[in-house]
């Protein structure tokens, strides 16, 4: 990104804690604190006070709380406002995006909690204006684009970027080469095009040629987590009213699931999501948690605000 003036937030990366204690001490805010590699979505630590901070820091480096993903640790530039997951089909020169969608990191209402993978997530974002969206395409998605093409790594696939709309500005958090979960789980659902064929044309270079068609409606997904997620969990739990949650209208995707003598059971610890797709977003919100309502499993639990500021703004 420094190389070919995306905007970031400013960060150094450490593999020793000694160094890595030294630069905390110097910074006059707290910074985010990342394992470098990955860490089931669960490398993030958003420490609020100095003791805090270096826990973190000597339990990726030190306790190798996340294994060979924390041998490098990065210490990043908090910075703060709404996020948004923008993703494009690329095929190398050409990007088609897809509807923005938000994600919803914390474990608990209200974005309280530790980090997790994902709690839930809606699409199309409101947030995502037209002028915003060709702000993004012209600073950060094509910058990226023709960056890899420069460095001889042309990029064909699906890039996500995830943005923060920062108070300076956007932002970019990360970039990842793949669709994003639980952000496939309300993208996908929207597309009317031939996923093969978009594909298809992003691995032979025709995505000029394409035009993506969307649904008009709005997708919601909201995650059910096992007992103790994203900290230790069980598994083996029989899951009972995935069928009741289905018939009214709503998809049930499986995270971590188990198929034992013939019954689903749970087997991670973001167990499913259930997206509910309506005309618009609070009857979408109302669909998903519908079907939210019929599924059961011991320990589970989910967050229970999955898109209610856009719905209703000012909550």
């Amino acid at each position: 990104m420094r190389r070919h003036a995306i905007p970031t937030g400013q960060a150094r990366s450490f593999d020793a804690l000694e160094p890595a204690l030294d630069y905390l001490h110097g910074l006059a805010a707290m910074p985010v604190i990342k394992a470098s590699g990955l860490a089931a979505g669960k490398g993030v630590i958003l420490p609020s006070t100095m003791a805090e901070a270096e826990d973190a820091l000597r339990a990726m480096l030190t306790e190798r709380q996340f294994g060979d993903a924390g041998d490098t640790v990065l210490l990043e530039e908090r910075l703060v406002g709404p996020e948004l997951s923008v993703l494009a089909f690329c095929d190398g020169k050409t990007l088609r995006v897809l509807p923005a969608a938000q994600d919803h990191k914390r474990l608990l209402d209200d974005d309280k909690g530790p980090n997790t993978g994902g709690m839930g997530a809606y699409a199309p974002a409101p947030l995502m204006t037209p002028a915003l969206q060709a702000q993004v395409e012209r600073k950060v998605l094509y910058p990226a684009l023709r960056g890899m093409a420069a460095e001889g790594m042309p990029y064909v696939g699906v890039l996500y970027a995830g943005i923060m709309l920062t108070p300076a500005g956007l932002r970019v958090l990360e970039f990842n080469c793949r669709l994003g979960d639980p952000e496939t789980q309300v993208i996908l659902p929207l597309l009317e095009s031939d996923l093969v064929e978009v594909l298809h044309a992003c691995v032979t270079q025709r995505l000029e040629d394409v035009a993506l068609q969307w649904r008009p409606a709005s997708a919601v997904t909201v995650v059910m987590a096992a007992g103790g997620y994203p900290g230790p969990y069980a598994g083996g739990a029989p899951i009972r009213g995935l069928a009741a949650a289905e018939a009214l209208g709503c998809t049930v995707f499986h995270a971590g699931t188990a198929l034992e003598n013939g019954e689903v059971v749970t087997a991670g610890g973001r167990v499913l999501s259930v997206t509910g797709i309506a005309p618009t977003l609070p009857e979408a919100i109302a669909r998903a948690y519908a079907g939210i309502g019929e599924i059961h499993f011991e320990g589970a639990h989910h967050r229970t605000d999955i898109a209610r500021r856009a719905a209703q703004p000012g909550t």
